[in-house]
């Protein structure tokens, strides 16, 4: 409810001030959702603590479980940083940054994608 909240007023104010100061509007718009992200910060770190309990219970090394997190960490802030250069009227530099989130999340996949493959080789009759 408070972040709903907030974004409504923020809404509201930035479509009042952003006719008359649209740099005041855009500081609106990043203050806000740097404080939308703080709210959620302790529900971020209570998801990558059940994830790690889970891992641990299922004897899954945790390197493959901290890359995973990591690649989701990409995507949050690749899709963050795009959603506000796009609210400034960047689209392209914000195709950029998605594009950018999406090689580094293929690039930190492969080690993943190998030990798959590797395990699916495996199980395969020679």
């Amino acid at each position: 409810m408070q972040i709903t909240g907030l974004g409504l007023i923020a809404t509201f104010l930035i479509l009042v001030i952003k006719e008359q100061n649209p740099v005041f509007a855009f500081s609106i718009t990043l203050i806000v959702g740097v404080i939308i992200f703080i709210f959620l910060i302790d529900q971020i770190q209570a998801i990558f603590l059940l994830l790690n309990q889970l891992a641990d219970q299922a004897n899954i090394n945790l390197v493959y479980v901290e890359t995973i997190l990591k690649i989701i960490g990409v995507a949050y802030i690749a899709e963050f940083g795009a959603q506000i250069t796009k609210d400034a009227g960047q689209g392209s530099i914000a195709s950029k940054i998605e594009l950018a989130g999406k090689l580094i999340i293929l690039g930190m996949a492969i080690p993943i994608l190998k030990v798959i493959i590797e395990t699916v080789l495996g199980l395969l009759p020679t």
